[in-house]
């Protein structure tokens, strides 16, 4: 017998395919082969790599056969020893053994979800999907009540924990698992394993590897919510009709969900990258989509006091909140970061599709300061300078705001173009100038004819009060001493203020993302001045001596 175990194993070990799949047939034909599943099971086990796939693909055609079979016991699975020592038939002992080792499988291919080699990985995900199709169509578990919606929500955590595992990067198998987002019901139980898986492991530790973030902010992006309730109509689990009961089935009740899963990740202390990577993406892919978008309101002020690039990102969903929402803050305010805040209705003060600012600045006097404290020598050199020069341009196209407000901001950027590279330069003086079109109030700091010297100017840049930095009682004298700047095209843009500005806008998209290297390029391209005839008298040799031995290198014709 060991003989011939041994010529087993060597057999197995030369054909682990032919001889896996003898064992599926002999355990799917015959009751009485049923431990053979221990032996596929036991190749899970396999240091081999090609082994290793062809057990899941065994385990795979096993198990899904059970259960299209319905030969795995279903309700709440008791104790396998208690169930074997009982008088219970031989059918039910044969269904609660079998089930228990269906779970051995599904743990070990939780597992190998993990796996260093990546076709293992995805091979145990397609299986595990495979088993969560057929147990919601052979459901495991006996329904509270008739027409009751059943989802293998247990065996779905499985694979939602191992894509969010704490040591691996799993971006690649999260790549492979969107194309079971697009379904309905995926989607929805996905959303509520993330909050419970992200729930466990903080629970666990308290200060999770960069990561696990990194997976579970993956995870998270890749939810997409349709825009319609009718929408809701692709299912993995197949279904004989779709019953209105069910909260899979509304919209309302994925935006919920969606609600919670964010909530639940933004509310623990996140990395500085994914601070960033987060402001990216909420106004477009995790606002439109919220239940209660407020909700969002103690995670932007939290991010706008980081200060930054983060705080500079944070200003857009803010931003968001204020102008869509209705979201007003009173000037008294309560301690907490929400406490202050409350929703009124607005009147537009003009048609669409001007943008107007919803409520003056009094109202908000903490976001336009916030915003005035962002602008520093470093605003010019930071990676989302275009973006937060476009946002500025949002917050600031509104033609209602004061006059001491729009001064402050042109007298600050004024200051801060002084050290600024060329590149930015041809970007922020088309900007003044818009500002100074759409305020006629401020235009009185290009046409002071006596206005303060350098060391008697009034403005204080050292204020983080726009209200009490005294621009509006300044010049923008920077802006002349600019018409003098070593680049031909920011002396031209700087000389723009001498003239009457024109009623259109400038517009400064194309400018917003210029670098160097294209300033350089331009400059390269353009064509030399024409050349200059002359009237000449040739050179006849060195210190007038005509037949001089160097009045070769002289001669210039």
């Amino acid at each position: 017998m060991e003989a011939e175990a041994g010529g087993t194993e060597r057999g197995r070990a030369r054909d682990p395919r032919r001889a896996l799949g003898r064992l599926v047939q002999a355990v799917l034909c015959s009751r009485g082969e049923a431990n053979a599943v221990f032996d596929v099971l036991a190749a899970l086990q396999s240091e081999d790599q090609e082994e290793i796939q062809e057990a899941v693909r065994a385990c795979s055609r096993l198990f899904g056969a059970l259960l299209e079979r319905g030969e795995l016991f279903v309700g709440q699975l008791p104790s396998e020893d208690m169930v074997m020592a009982g008088s219970q038939g031989a059918m039910r002992k044969y269904k609660v053994w079998m089930r228990h080792r269906y779970c051995s499988c599904c743990n070990r291919l939780g597992e190998l979800l993990v796996h260093p080699t990546f076709q293992v990985k995805e091979l145990a995900l397609g299986t595990l999907m495979k088993f969560v199709q057929l147990e919601g169509a052979h459901p495991l578990e006996q329904p509270k009540w008739e027409g009751h919606y059943l989802f293998p929500r247990t065996l779905f955590r499985v694979v939602v924990g191992g894509l969010l595992s704490p040591t691996d990067d799993q971006s690649l198998l999260l790549s492979q698992f969107r194309e079971y987002l697009e379904f309905d019901d995926v989607r929805y139980h996905t959303m509520q394993a993330a909050s419970d898986a992200v729930a466990q492991v903080t629970n666990q530790q308290p200060e999770p590897p960069l990561t696990f973030w990194n997976n579970a902010f993956t995870l998270l992006c890749a939810v997409s919510l349709p825009l319609q309730e009718q929408d809701l109509s692709t299912f993995y689990v197949k279904h004989v009709e779709l019953l209105d009961k069910w909260k899979v089935t509304h919209l309302r009740e994925h935006r919920k969900v969606f609600q919670t899963m964010w909530l639940s990740f933004l509310k623990h202390k996140l990395p500085l990258s994914l601070y960033k990577k987060v402001l990216l993406v909420m106004h477009d892919s995790i606002l439109p989509h919220l239940a209660q978008p407020t909700l969002m309101i103690d995670f932007l002020t939290s991010a706008c006091d980081v200060g930054g690039a983060i705080s500079l990102l944070a200003l857009n969903g803010l931003f968001i909140l204020i102008h869509k929402h209705n979201l007003v803050r009173t000037v008294e305010g309560a301690p907490g970061p929400a406490q202050g805040w409350r929703r009124l209705r607005w009147w537009f003060l003009e048609p669409w599709p001007t943008p107007v600012w919803p409520c003056s600045p009094r109202e908000h006097p903490d976001f336009y300061r916030k915003l005035y404290g962002l602008l520093d020598p470093s605003i010019f050199h930071v990676k989302y300078r275009a973006r937060f020069f476009h946002l500025a341009d949002l917050f600031l196209s509104s033609s209602h705001l004061p006059a001491y407000l729009v001064a402050a901001f042109a007298k600050r950027l004024s200051r801060l173009a002084l050290t600024a590279p060329p590149e930015a330069l041809l970007m922020v003086l088309p900007f003044i100038c818009n500002l100074l079109r759409r305020h006629p109030a401020c235009r009185v700091l290009v046409h002071r004819p006596q206005g303060p010297e350098l060391d008697s100017d009034p403005y204080d840049p050292e204020e983080e009060d726009p209200a009490q930095s005294r621009a509006l009682e300044s010049c923008l004298w920077e802006l002349q001493t600019l018409q003098r700047h070593y680049h031909p095209e920011v002396s031209k843009a700087a000389s723009v203020i001498n003239q009457a500005l024109s009623v259109p806008e400038v517009s400064i998209a194309p400018l917003l993302e210029l670098t160097a290297y294209e300033v350089f390029e331009q400059d390269l391209k353009k064509k030399g001045p024409e050349p200059v005839p002359l009237e000449f008298i040739p050179a006849q040799g060195l210190l007038g001596r005509r037949d001089d031995l160097c009045a070769q290198f002289f001669t210039l014709s």
